[in-house]
């Protein structure tokens, strides 16, 4: 027997808001006049509806989205590492503090990260491992994936 599926959670946004997030999330660079004229209403209403979305979170920053292959940066691996309890928040500002780290969650089990890392090269992950994983004694296991195809990412943010 199915069940039906949950309702989405509603984030008290209106069908305005979310339309211009929609055209934000494609191209940040939009101007208040490209907004206004996309979803039927004035420049000055779109800039402080976007102006409130700011102001309110929703809209965190606005940045560019980088091509990491572009960059050289073609090595995508993720790492699910198990910590010791005791020392997994700093473990995990020191890797996020590494450049090659790209995301990194501590996860509900208060003992994983789930970090995800850019290099350019295979051996260029090995050199970041041997630095700030491997001997270790609070880190307890690591399982190591590399990225194989890119199916889809995520809306808005780096394409990585």
């Amino acid at each position: 027997m199915s069940h039906p599926a949950a309702p989405a959670p509603d984030l008290g946004l209106s069908k305005l808001d979310s339309a211009l997030l929609n055209i934000l999330i494609k191209d940040g660079r939009a101007s208040f006049a490209d907004l206004a004229r996309q979803v039927g209403i004035s420049r000055a209403h779109a800039r402080a509806r976007v102006q409130a979305l700011q102001a309110s979170g929703v809209i965190e920053l606005f940045a560019a989205v980088i091509n990491p292959e572009k960059l050289g940066q073609v090595n995508s691996t993720f790492l699910d590492i198990v910590v010791l309890p005791s020392a997994i928040e700093r473990v995990a500002q020191e890797l996020a503090d590494c450049p090659e780290v790209v995301s990194l969650y501590i996860m509900s089990d208060l003992r994983s990260l789930h970090v995800h890392v850019l290099t350019e090269s295979p051996a260029s992950f090995e050199a970041f491992v041997h630095r700030h994983v491997f001997n270790r004694p609070e880190i307890t296991a690591v399982d190591c994936k590399t990225l194989l195809t890119r199916v889809k990412n995520r809306r808005g943010g780096a394409r990585l």
